[in-house]
């Protein structure tokens, strides 16, 4: 099951066409596509023997994040071997860095995004989306409170990144427009291998990064076991899992996103997103 945020309404997605969910269940869910979590079981359930119409054609340009309102966004770094070698950090070890991203920075897929002062770079991610509450969970109990996968681009200003006395990870990556995700939600029966995913970045069509899921460190079930060990996830909350190597700081000469850049981040068996870039001018905005 694919299911997308469709100008601000929930839908389910096969090939070209999307069904207004509200509308097929006659309002037994609402059109917001964030409250659907909260009846995640319920609304499965119906969507599987669901009757549903033909749908309409749409325009990707309206496709908002599919998860716009989650209430943690938490992001992991240091999560592949060849990441962390080269950004000169020591492989984690127990538990890797977990920091959040505001809310604010979250923004659909297909996106044009003004680039703040600074050094702007690109980070791939698969991101996570709980279903269920998990507090205190096991890894074999971890799966079956995922609702689904979707791509994420963690794009990070490196100055105000590492500034300061210590690090300042959530402003650096919490710009307007620094959230890209989607396109949809991918259901894992959809996605029976989240652990062999091949994931990549290109920027103007040049492939800066090319890795896959099965060399986290802390693969998904790990990460949800052990951060609900200290954090209560909520339905619709959002983990985004690292990314491999070929992060622009990490080159010789660093590289850094410029006004004019497309950036296009794919994950298999999921989709894309693709960013535009524009010349700073204060604060930055997305379009």
């Amino acid at each position: 099951m694919h299911l997308a945020n469709l100008a601000g309404r929930l839908h389910l997605v096969t090939g070209a066409r999307a069904v207004d969910v509200a509308d097929a269940s006659e309002g037994r869910f609402a059109p917001d596509p964030q409250a659907i979590y909260a009846q995640w079981s319920d609304f499965r359930a119906w969507a599987r023997e669901a009757d549903l119409p033909e749908g309409r054609l749409y325009d990707r340009e309206d496709l908002g994040s599919p998860v716009p309102a989650p209430s943690q966004l938490v992001a992991v770094g240091l999560n592949y071997r060849d990441h962390a070698t080269e950004t000169g950090y020591a492989v984690p070890e127990g538990l890797p860095p977990v920091f959040t991203k505001f809310a604010s920075s979250l923004t659909g897929p297909y996106t044009t995004v003004r680039l703040p002062e600074g050094d702007v770079d690109w980070e791939v991610e698969l991101a996570v989306v709980l279903g269920r509450t998990a507090s205190h969970i096991t890894e074999a109990e971890a799966w079956d409170h995922i609702a689904g996968y979707t791509v994420a681009q963690d794009i990070s200003e490196r100055v105000l990144q590492m500034s300061g006395p210590a690090p300042q990870f959530s402003l650096g990556k919490s710009h307007a427009g620094f959230t890209p995700l989607g396109p949809w939600l991918v259901t894992p029966d959809e996605l029976p291998d989240p652990a062999g995913l091949r994931l990549t970045t290109q920027v103007n069509g040049e492939t800066v990064q090319d890795g896959n899921t099965r060399d986290l460190i802390f693969p998904i079930p790990t990460l949800i076991a052990r951060l609900s060990q200290v954090l209560t996830f909520r339905p619709g909350d959002v983990i985004l899992t690292g990314t491999p190597a070929g992060v622009g700081m990490g080159r010789t000469p660093p590289r850094y996103l410029a006004p004019g850049d497309t950036l296009t981040t794919h994950i298999e068996g999921i989709g894309s997103l693709e960013q535009r870039f524009t010349a700073a001018a204060g604060r930055g905005t997305t379009a």
